[in-house]
């Protein structure tokens, strides 16, 4: 039996009977009548500095990482300017000057704000959503063409389009077909092409071949420069040709995953929406330092800080952790310093998110593998091992009173996203923190910070 619901030339070709149960397809209705859409802002960093200062429409910006380091965000004026994605920023910096480019370094608070604005304002387009990164969301679409007399879902993105323009200042791109896949590869192409004025819709397209033709197999959601070097030595160039391979060779190079990619190509969806956020397998929190560290006490500072970040966002998920591991290294790529680098792992029995205990243990951890002499770039932590906050079995020779410490911790939590993050914090995460990362072209916190706030 064959699909009439998909008009795509390519899909006469393969059966939608017996397909591979690893698939994870539960029925045909699932299959091949889904319907949709990615939703992606348009050089997000780059957009929300544009927000609050309309001087910089137009005006080439790169957006920078942790430490001014690399370029992690460009505008098309700097993609012009053959200026590459995550390079070190000193290398084009007399490019940069000679071209008058704007340069922020990453303003993470206002981005993750304004990222839960445009994730609030699709939430109320769609039945179903998934937030996929801080700048992709994907909906499900199925029936919304029948809603308020859309002529068809094109009709109906660009009223999402417009609507999170006007409430948040955020263009986006969106891209429409049967699988998530193939709704990724039209949103790539919606924002490569004006004509498409930032919605291209390929369900049920005549011009889908096509379409498939301009993508490169490794831009393939999922492939990758690896597998599209095998697939490329395979004369398996673009994602038409992926499209239509045989199954065997698919799963011999790629197995299942590789399988259910090229279904969804096929127009066969095979990915369903995560509509909740799956819960963490680990926690990380590191950062480099703005400059040199030589002092114990500056890197005790920097652990309790990455121990208060890590611990708090356990707690928004309701877990503990029974793992933590703490590590230092210098820098690696200077040739004349001396070079160190270690980790200590501490099993935590009971499992914990109190930020006071984590911080005990790991600076027992620190006084452990700090070695005088070095000078330190960058220190961590990492909780692992986590499990449910419920779910913690005590023994009888525990001593912690739990029901006080998290009561502590709720009222940590609370008046820290009340008043804002870093309003209350314990003393051994310092004050003046000179080795904290560099963040010298930072715009304001606009909308999260009452003392910096857009003054007119």
């Amino acid at each position: 039996m064959q699909s009439d619901s998909l008009k795509a030339p390519s899909l006469s070709k393969h059966q939608i009977t017996d397909l591979p149960i690893e698939l994870g397809i539960r029925s045909n209705d699932d299959a091949l009548n889904s319907v949709y859409a990615l939703v992606d802002c348009n050089n997000f960093y780059v957009s929300c500095e544009r927000v609050f200062n309309p001087k910089l429409q137009n005006q080439p910006i790169v957006v920078l990482s942790n430490n001014d380091g690399c370029i992690v965000a460009r505008s098309n004026e700097v993609k012009a300017l053959k200026i590459g994605m995550g390079q070190p920023y000193f290398k084009f910096k007399d490019i940069i000057k000679q071209n008058n480019v704007c340069v922020f370094s990453s303003n993470y608070t206002l981005y993750g704000d304004m990222s839960r604005r445009v994730m609030s304002t699709l939430a109320q387009f769609a039945p179903e959503f998934e937030i996929y990164s801080i700048d992709e969301a994907f909906l499900n679409l199925k029936g919304c063409d029948r809603v308020d007399g859309f002529k068809n879902l094109t009709e109906y993105a660009r009223q999402i389009r417009t609507a999170v323009l006007k409430w948040t200042g955020i263009p986006v791109s969106i891209g429409i077909a049967r699988t998530k896949t193939l709704s990724k590869l039209a949103n790539r192409l919606a924002k490569k092409s004006a004509k498409t004025g930032g919605v291209l819709d390929l369900l049920d397209s005549p011009y889908i071949d096509q379409a498939l033709e301009r993508v490169e197999v490794w831009d393939v959601w999922g492939i990758g420069r690896q597998h599209g070097k095998r697939l490329v030595a395979q004369g398996i160039v673009n994602a038409r040709q992926l499209r239509d391979t045989d199954d065997v060779l698919i799963r011999k190079q790629m197995g299942v995953v590789g399988m259910r990619l090229v279904y969804e190509l096929r127009g066969i969806s095979c990915q369903r929406l995560e509509t909740v956020a799956p819960k963490r397998k680990g926690v990380v929190s590191s950062r480099s330092f703005g400059r040199k560290v030589t002092e114990l006490s500056e890197l005790r500072e920097s652990v309790s800080a990455h121990v208060a970040n890590a611990a708090e966002r356990l707690r928004k998920q309701n877990l503990v952790t029974r793992m933590l591991t703490i590590f230092v290294l210098t820098n690696p790529f200077s040739k004349q310093d001396e070079q160190y680098s270690n980790s200590l792992t501490i099993k935590i029995s009971h499992g914990s998110s109190n930020t006071a205990e984590l911080m005990h243990y790991a600076m027992h951890g620190v006084d452990k593998i700090f070695r005088d002499g070095y000078k330190y770039k960058k220190a961590g932590v990492m909780l692992d091992d986590l499990i449910p906050d419920d779910q913690i079995q005590a023994t009888l020779f525990d001593n912690i009173d739990s029901v006080k410490n998290k009561k502590i911790m709720t009222t940590l939590d609370m008046v820290n996203d009340k008043l804002g993050s870093g309003t209350l914090t314990y003393a051994s995460q310092g004050t003046t923190r000179p080795w904290k990362m560099k963040c010298e072209k930072c715009t304001p916190k606009y909308t999260t910070d009452w003392q910096q706030l857009v003054e007119v």
